[in-house]
């Protein structure tokens, strides 16, 4: 067999790969504004689907918003009027930056290490490493 006849039987043997769609989505912010704070009353969810630390989401809002962040009883106080729309923008950034995978679009990411204001993330399911600046 010549190498083209080689490289045809190849092609043929191999799995047929589906296309998969990701059914993740970015959760949507649940929050209400009492006096001059901001609960986000869901940073559990919001916890559990980005797969990372409650502070470390709270850090980022804090940051972003300008705004003292603390948690309590499973929501997350700002002490800043914050309207919906604003809180919903800085989630959605939170998570294109810090946890679905620039390459493949998936939300398996990780963490690695963390050094001099940097952290590298790392794709569970492709494999790609990227470093990215920490709130």
């Amino acid at each position: 067999m010549n190498y083209e006849q080689l490289l045809d039987k190849a092609f043929k043997e191999l799995p047929t790969l589906s296309v998969e769609k990701s059914d993740f989505q970015i959760p949507v912010a649940d929050s209400l504004i009492q006096g001059s704070k901001t609960i986000l009353k869901n940073i559990d969810q919001l916890s559990d689907k980005a797969r990372r630390p409650q502070e470390d989401i709270a850090k980022y809002l804090s940051k972003e918003l300008a705004a003292p962040v603390s948690i309590n009883n499973h929501t997350l106080e700002i002490s800043a009027k914050v309207n919906q729309q604003s809180l919903n923008l800085k989630i959605e950034n939170y998570f294109k930056t810090y946890v679905v995978c620039k390459e493949c679009g998936k939300p398996d990411t990780k963490f690695e290490q963390r050094e001099r204001g940097y952290v590298t993330v790392v794709c569970e399911a492709c494999g790609a490493r990227y470093t990215v600046k920490i709130y």
